[in-house]
């Protein structure tokens, strides 16, 4: 990467993309790139000083770009074989790299912390940025996601050698980092039209093992069903919620609607620490956190305070708006697992509260592999809303749509909904607990059904 000074992003508005798109520009090197939809995040970077581009006609490209020994070409798997800027950069000899070989450059010349898992990456990633970011020890972050701490997905340190990185299974790309330590939340099978298999899929988070080096650790969450392939000089430790291992939470407690645990490591215990976004489901992701900060000498009091003052994330288990009748709640959720564990935490703030759920699923390879794990998770649900497939990268399959799903819902208040015609469906509810969940694009329907309520209702 050294010999680079300009850098071009196929797929910018990307959330992992754009924290690289910013470390570079804020490293001083000249940054632009391309993306199929304008986002909060692509005006975010215009309004920052890099160059987006909606078009993919190659005249789009800015001149100062085209001098291929200068200019590396940054790419994300979702950009097809096809695309007219591509094929330029192709055929004029650009070096072209995915973004997980240029983070595999950045862990190598530093000291990657890594969190890898199908769920709890982006959340337990965070946490640890923040633990070590407000410490003594800070750190630098590309995350997966908008710390709401920070309202950014990159922080930068010029005291610490310390990379926090999402550490991301699809196309295999984590198998291109150099961890110093490591994390893995899950292995619950995902991707596999990559994949095929969940064997191979298994194999994959073995290998990825394999790449910590020596004198580093894996953090990994007890239970797991994988053999580690460590390095020799690689400690492991197992953590848990409250199931024991090497570090896991013990008495959790609610007190005032807050979530209040003592915190278990090897060899001591931080008696009553309070967690700052009081979900259940983040009390494990924090132990994996804090595990890892706590190897790298973050103090007692440093990880009380940082735990308690973590705001969460954008679209992970965010209260978008709330009045004296209405809680509405937006969720990334979009694997089955997700999905349980989100709604089952839901069902803990709110247990006497009617909860309906609006569902946009991910993906027709995903859809067609986990539609009776996603029904069985919807069905706890007392309502259901399911919108069509959002595709992202992919070509629908013959077969395959949202009834996949709905038909095996044990629920009687179930339906199949567009887009186009939601919030005048939820008009007509009488709703109580809302939530909306998926990694496509409803989040661009958040503001709208926020607003929509806001007008019903008195806010609190």
């Amino acid at each position: 990467m050294n010999k680079f000074t300009k850098y071009y992003f196929l797929g910018i508005g990307g959330i992992g993309m754009s924290a690289l798109a910013r470390y570079f520009y804020t490293k001083g090197f000249q940054v632009a790139g391309y993306d199929r939809t304008e986002t909060k995040l692509t005006s975010e970077l215009q309004t920052e000083g890099i160059m987006v581009s909606f078009n993919q006609d190659v005249d789009e490209i800015p001149f100062v770009f085209t001098k291929s020994e200068s200019t590396l070409i940054i790419i994300t798997p979702a950009i097809p074989s096809d695309h007219p800027q591509l094929r330029y950069f192709q055929e004029n000899n650009f070096t072209i790299q995915k973004r997980a070989q240029v983070l595999g450059d950045i862990t190598r010349q530093s000291k990657g912390i890594c969190i890898a898992g199908t769920h709890g990456k982006t959340t337990t990633s965070t946490i640890t940025a923040h633990l070590l970011y407000q410490s003594q020890v800070s750190c630098n972050e590309f995350l997966g996601g908008i710390a709401n701490n920070y309202n950014t997905n990159l922080l930068l340190s010029a005291e610490s050698n310390l990379v926090v990185i999402e550490a991301d299974e699809y196309d295999r790309s984590f198998h291109q980092l150099s961890p110093y330590m490591a994390v893995i939340t899950s292995v619950d099978p995902d991707h596999l039209d990559i994949y095929e298999t969940p064997k191979a899929f298994h194999e994959s988070f073995e290998y990825f093992t394999s790449l910590i080096r020596p004198g580093g650790a894996l953090i990994m969450r007890k239970g797991i069903d994988i053999v580690p392939q460590l390095q020799k000089g690689v400690k492991l430790y197992t953590y848990s919620m409250n199931d024991g291992g090497d570090f896991s939470a013990d008495n959790i407690r609610t007190v005032k609607g807050e979530i209040h645990f003592d915190f278990v490591t090897p060899n001591d215990r931080i008696s009553d620490v309070r967690l700052g976004v009081p979900v259940q489901i983040n009390v494990e992701n924090s132990v994996a956190a804090m595990a890892l900060a706590w190897l790298n000498g973050v103090s007692h009091e440093e990880l009380r305070t940082g735990i308690s003052s973590f705001s969460g994330i954008y679209r992970r288990f965010n209260v978008v708006y709330k009045s004296d009748k209405i809680v509405y709640m937006d969720d990334y959720a979009h694997h089955p697992s997700e999905l349980k564990a989100s709604i089952s935490s839901i069902r803990n703030l709110y247990p006497t509260r009617k909860i309906t759920g609006i569902f946009q699923p991910h993906l027709y390879t995903r859809t067609r592999d986990f539609a009776p794990a996603f029904a069985e998770a919807l069905s706890q649900l007392d309502e259901l809303i399911l919108l069509d497939i959002y595709p992202a990268r992919e070509l629908p399959i013959e077969g395959v749509d949202s009834d996949l799903i709905l038909r095996d819902v044990k629920l009687k208040n179930k339906s199949l909904c567009s887009k186009e015609n939601l919030l005048p469906l939820l008009k007509e509810k009488d709703l109580d607990v809302l939530v909306t969940f998926g990694a496509g694009d409803i989040d661009k329907m958040v503001p709208l059904i926020r607003e929509q309520l806001k007008k019903s209702t008195s806010i609190i």
